[in-house]
């Protein structure tokens, strides 16, 4: 007779920290070096590139809000996983409630995320 299997819903974290570290290793370096230092310092793009009213047209499309949805909650997930996580590595052994702290930052950072991108219309 084989053993039933504990259900768990660590897949599913798994998967939100493994997609924000790839999306946080190869585009956070980027969006960095973009909008800290090329832009402003005029060094590859003009200083008008940045402006307002073409950052809104880019909040405003479709691909542009699922780029800056994407960012944002994976970015969020991956660091609430690792924050959970690191706390036990630092000797803090909280269970559920840590759980529901890092990650329900994470869902309310998503949700107010998806809000503001709404508000911002089409």
């Amino acid at each position: 007779m084989k053993p039933t299997l504990k259900r768990s819903n660590a897949p599913i974290f798994w998967a939100l920290f493994g997609a924000g570290g790839m999306l946080s290793a190869l585009l956070g370096p980027m969006l960095v070096f973009i909008t800290g230092l090329a832009v402003p310092l005029a060094w590859l793009l003009p200083p008008d590139t940045m402006s307002y009213p073409r950052m809104l047209a880019f909040a405003q499309n479709i691909i542009g809000k699922g780029f800056i949805f994407a960012i944002i909650a994976l970015f969020l997930w991956h660091a609430a996983h690792r924050i959970y996580h690191s706390l036990h590595d630092i000797g803090i052994h909280a269970g559920t409630g840590a759980k529901l702290i890092c990650y329900g930052l994470a869902m309310l950072g998503t949700l107010l995320a998806a809000f503001a991108l709404l508000r911002i219309g089409f």
